[in-house]
């Protein structure tokens, strides 16, 4: 095979450790292969003074790297799947879900590796309204504030004073080589992870068959049918990446258990989930699990959310 594909990627330096990896795994998997990566800034990264819900939400992360698909500056995309909405656009396909990471929240903390000992007031830094409000809802005497930027920029802010813990995703810490940074991984009883959090998809143009065909070796089973089963969910409750949405797919032998919440921002409503069924029609159980979420009042969570 003689052949050269183009990656779109963000900036970041977690992004291009990501883009970098499925490189790797394409030419080692493909000989005479050649990849290369076309690094691109997105609205998501430049809006930085900002919470995400308020000018978007996270498919800000995506749009200019599927731009870059759709005019041929790039034949796929690397994304991190709690990034990606639960509808993708017309014309675009997530052609491999890849091994999944460790989809915990970590804490990082200068101030010990409990949230419950930190004092009242305590400031923790957290990009996700999803983690701020299982924080508020277990410890309401902490102060959650909005933290944004890159990995780096984040641990900065902590390592400066701004902080005195913030949370961030464990499989991002350790894909950086900054697992040391952790002072503990939340469980997910304590913190229901996002929906494909710590699972990197890959994204391209459904007309593309050559190229879908070049990815689906990298493609995970157990991993696919989880995040798919935690998407199912967002898309039945509206497709945002923008809701205080966790959803957490387990796979035991045949069966899937999936546990699901929606939680009001401040913590103080939580409708929650936990269903099992087949693994071989995760999405069905998505649904299941947001009708359980619907039966609990997450439809008025979410509406009061809105206004």
């Amino acid at each position: 095979m003689s052949a050269r594909l183009t990656i779109a990627t963000r900036r970041s330096r977690l992004a291009l450790w990501q883009a970098g990896h499925v490189k790797a795994r394409l030419e080692a998997l493909h000989r005479g292969l050649s990849v290369a990566l076309l690094a691109l800034s997105t609205r998501g990264d430049e809006l930085l003074e900002v919470r995400l819900d308020k000018v978007g939400g996270k498919g800000l992360f995506v749009k200019e790297l599927e731009q870059a698909m759709a005019d041929g500056r790039a034949d796929l995309a690397v994304h991190s799947m709690k990034d990606v909405p639960a509808a993708l656009p017309a014309g675009f396909t997530l052609a491999a879900i890849l091994e999944r990471e460790d989809a915990r929240d970590a804490l990082v903390s200068g101030a010990g590796a409990e949230l419950a000992a930190l004092p009242r007031g305590a400031r923790v830094g957290t990009s996700s309204l999803r983690r701020a409000a299982q924080v508020a809802a277990r410890h309401p005497h902490l102060q959650l504030l909005t933290l944004r930027g890159n990995v780096e920029t984040r641990l900065a802010k902590l390592d400066r004073g701004e902080y005195e813990a913030i949370l961030l995703a464990a499989a991002g810490l350790k894909r950086l080589g900054l697992e040391a940074r952790i002072r503990r991984c939340l469980s997910v009883e304590e913190s229901l992870p996002a929906p494909g959090q710590a699972a990197l998809g890959i994204e391209c143009l459904a007309a593309r068959a050559e190229i879908c065909a070049l990815l689906q070796p990298l493609g995970h089973a157990a991993s696919s049918a989880c995040v798919r089963a935690e998407r199912a969910v967002s898309l039945a409750l509206g497709g945002s990446c923008t809701i205080p949405l966790g959803a957490y797919a387990e796979l035991a032998g045949a069966s899937l258990r999936l546990r699901a919440l929606v939680a009001a921002p401040d913590g103080t409503r939580l409708a929650q989930a936990d269903c099992s069924g087949p693994a071989d029609d995760p999405e069905a159980l998505g649904a299941q699990a947001a009708r359980v979420l619907r039966e609990q009042g997450a439809d008025e969570i979410l509406a009061a959310i809105a206004t």
